[in-house]
């Protein structure tokens, strides 16, 4: 039924991801026509072909056959001729596979292709002779060409006619492949001399609904008497002949004999095959009956041949044979890799046994020759496994790890087991993709890092840094200040971190007299999801720096008496006197001390010890000497640069006690009258500096007072008429002021830190109405030079 299928399904499921479906429809049906619902015949929804980008995987049915994912059908291409795609071959069949993806899934299709009665049956030639003696016997068979139909089946020739039939008759042979061989039988006695010749018309019939037919002429010619006809040796010849063997090749030799002789003995041989293709690639040499090569034999296209042979001698008598050619393979194909579906990207987290390629593979060879082994390069965390023949699925083998292998090259190589042995091979690039699964590093387990004190606020002390093995955003780190306290203090307010860089800054200034070292976390954290983090500790030590200069223990040094150190003459020379006692708050170097005698009543008398202070006679004391030294000793730290501190040492050179009392107690009043006299100078020189100013302000102001008056107070012939402010009193103590108030208001040159203050009642008048007067307002002006200077102080009053 043309443009409608004739549908069979046959479903085997192979496992969990094969399915087989097979359909079958007519040749010639025109294009866009259904051939069946593959998602409702393989149980599968239309969305999962759209989301699974379903598609057709074949060699060569892809040009006839198309797959609607919306609808879940499949549907004709292309028109369909099966005498084109498949010849004689039956049943004719497309194959294909359903490839599907996320995840991986292939199912089977089988289209077969049945027939229709759409060629009529042919003859190679429209005409043929023979030329027959006019003895030739009754009985006597002519073997005629049969007709070609592309057509197969019910469809193919069924029956032929001869017309007319005075003097022969029609005769069918059926052969083991199925084919008739065509004879024609003389059943009447031949007269040249009556009929010289005589035209048959052959008509072979197909059985298709409507049937087809074709002619062929049949002009026979009568001879005189030829009464042997050739006959062959055997009815049916063998042969071998390997593929691609070269042109030229003597494949067999046929033989016939004749009994007559002379014209009518000689045999010519000829190839009768008209429908396939043994002409293109054999030929018979008409003398000798040679079959030679001629053409290229491939095993693959087709495995063997049938040559029909003609003897014919010159009397028109003829007899036939078959030679049949066997083909033997030989291993020339090698191995074809077909990549059905594959991915380039797999995560490195993907679970065992994932799929990421599908093979095809096919050898057209057969035997041996055609089986085939895969394998892939080693030291690669992938298998192939096979789910049926000629099906490889490449799975994960092992867990990967991107930060050991980012990128794997698979070679896929297969070979079959011919001698020798054939092989291809396909590299497969697969790109493995990070995910989050390793932690920032730091270099060091533990850092120490270095600051010298009184630093400046900002300033880098120290960078960390970790290494994360992952990529992109998954290595991106930050690093972070872990909280903490120091000294119960938190320890943001001593160090910060920079998130991107890791370098640690100081917030403060730091004072190595106050805090020596502490300890810092700084956590490094990736930008994965969810992100991973590593910790560190970092000690961070302040240096000293030499900022503090010494401070001298002994002598003390007071100021209100005297101490002085007692040395009697009679001592001998290094005679310990006393020993200065300093300390230095910084460390190392910085409170390395060094003594020295900066000055001294008698250089020669004493020394002081470079490094312990201690201070000694160099020389025997004798009564020249003074009685009173005094020693300036200087002491030095090693900082750079060096910071020192001066100490006055006085020593009495006596050999009793009321010897140095006198001595000294001269020199305490003199130094008590030198200090009174300081005094009272400066105090003189101040007294006077008082009165200078104090005369030059008075003068100043009363300048300012007369100006004034004489600007508000000047005389006038006009009345003035008196005006009472609101809630101003009046003498008699009757106006709507009810209480007298002072106002003082403090002004300086900054008019923020003004001031204003609100006294209690007073008894100054600043308008004053005398009872006396005619109504003019007395006016008394009070001294307002205060109010000029904007530096001073302004006192106002309200009465």
């Amino acid at each position: 039924m043309k443009g409608q299928a004739l549908l069979f399904i046959s479903i085997l499921l192979l496992g969990s991801v094969m399915g087989q479906v097979s359909y079958t429809i007519p040749e010639e049906i025109t294009k866009g026509s259904f051939i069946g619902n593959i998602a409702q015949d393989l149980g599968l929804e239309t969305k999962r072909l759209t989301s699974g980008k379903a598609r057709i995987y074949s060699r060569d049915s892809d040009d006839y056959i198309e797959l609607n994912r919306e609808r879940g059908v499949l549907l004709v291409k292309e028109r369909i001729d099966r005498e084109v795609l498949c010849r004689q071959t039956t049943p004719c069949a497309l194959h294909f596979q359903i490839i599907l993806e996320n995840p991986m899934e292939f199912y089977s299709v089988t289209v077969q292709i049945t027939d229709i009665n759409d060629n009529k049956p042919t003859f190679e030639e429209g005409e043929i002779k023979f030329k027959i003696s006019e003895s030739a016997f009754i009985g006597t068979t002519f073997v005629l060409e049969r007709a070609a139909d592309l057509d197969v089946g019910i469809n193919a020739v069924q029956s032929y006619e001869l017309k007319p039939t005075d003097n022969f008759a029609l005769k069918l042979h059926n052969n083991a492949d199925g084919n008739n061989n065509v004879e024609m039988v003389l059943q009447q006695p031949l007269d040249r001399e009556k009929q010289e010749q005589i035209s048959l018309v052959l008509t072979a019939v197909d059985g298709g609904e409507p049937h087809m037919s074709g002619t062929m002429l049949i002009v026979i010619t009568v001879l005189d008497a030829n009464d042997n006809a050739p006959v062959f040796t055997q009815p049916t010849y063998k042969a071998t002949v390997t593929e691609n063997s070269p042109k030229g090749t003597i494949v067999a030799t046929i033989s016939a004999s004749d009994a007559d002789n002379g014209s009518n003995g000689k045999i010519t041989y000829s190839i009768t095959n008209m429908l396939d293709d043994v002409r293109k690639v054999f030929r018979m040499n008409r003398d000798s009956g040679d079959v030679t090569l001629i053409g290229n034999i491939d095993f693959e296209e087709s495995r063997h041949f049938q040559i029909n042979v003609r003897a014919s001698d010159d009397g028109g008598l003829t007899d036939s044979c078959k030679l049949i050619v066997d083909v033997q393979d030989i291993n020339d194909n090698r191995p074809d890799i077909n990549i059905m579906s594959k991915s380039t990207v797999i995560s490195e987290d993907a679970k065992l046994n994932t799929v990421v390629t599908m093979i095809n593979i096919e050898d057209r060879d057969t035997g041996e020759n055609g089986k085939v082994q895969c394998f892939i390069s080693e030291n690669v965390p992938f298998i192939l496994k096979t789910s049926t023949t000629n099906f490889y699925s490449l799975v994960t083998d092992s867990e990967l790890d991107r930060e050991i292998l980012s990128e794997c090259n698979i070679t896929v190589t297969c070979s079959d087991e011919g001698v020798p042995s054939l092989s291809s091979s396909v590299t497969l690039t697969l790109q493995i993709s990070d995910v989050n699964d390793n932690a920032p590093v730091f270099e060091r387990s533990s850092y120490e890092a270095y600051i010298v004190e009184n630093n400046t606020p900002g300033l880098s002390i120290f960078t960390v840094k970790a290494r994360d093995a992952d990529w992109n955003q998954n290595a991106r780190v930050s690093y972070i200040l872990e909280d903490s306290s120091v000294n119960g203090v938190p320890v943001s307010s001593y160090v910060s971190v920079s998130a991107d860089s890791g370098v640690i800054h100081a917030v403060r200034s730091f004072d190595y007299e106050q805090i020596k070292d502490f300890h810092i976390r700084v956590k490094a954290q990736d930008g994965g999801s969810p992100p991973l983090s590593s910790n560190v500790t970092v000690k961070v030590l302040i240096k000293d720096k030499n900022d503090n200069p010494p401070q001298v223990l002994y002598p003390v040094q007071t100021g209100g008496s005297l101490v002085a150190e007692m040395v009697p003459r009679s001592v001998d020379v290094g005679y310990l006197v006393t020993k200065v006692v300093a300390v230095d708050v910084d460390s190392g170097q910085n409170a390395w001390l060094s003594y020295k005698l900066q000055k001294a009543t008698d250089r020669a008398l004493f020394e002081v010890g470079l490094q312990n202070g201690e201070i000694r006679t160099i020389r025997q004391v004798t009564d020249k000497d003074a009685v009173k030294q005094r020693l300036t000793v200087i002491v030095e730290d090693n900082g750079q640069p060096s910071r020192s501190a001066t100490v006055i040492v006085n020593v009495a050179v006596a050999d009793s006690f009321p010897e140095v009392l006198s001595e000294f107690t001269d020199f305490t009043q003199d130094k008590e009258y030198n200090d009174n006299l300081t005094f009272y100078l400066v105090l003189a020189l101040a007294v006077v500096s008082f009165l200078f100013i104090t005369c030059l302000v008075v003068i100043i102001s009363v300048k300012i007072y007369r100006w004034r008056q004489s600007r508000v107070m000047y005389h006038s012939n006009l009345p003035v008429i008196p005006y009472y402010p609101p809630r101003y009193s009046d003498t008699l103590g009757t106006g709507t002021l009810q209480h007298v108030y002072n106002y003082e208001v403090c002004r300086t040159t900054d008019s923020r830190k003004s001031d204003c203050k609100f006294g209690g009642a007073g008894s100054q008048n600043v308008l004053i109405m005398d009872p006396s007067s005619t109504g003019t307002m007395q006016r008394i002006q009070s001294e307002k030079s205060i109010l000029d200077e904007p530096d001073s102080p302004l006192e106002v009053r309200l009465l």
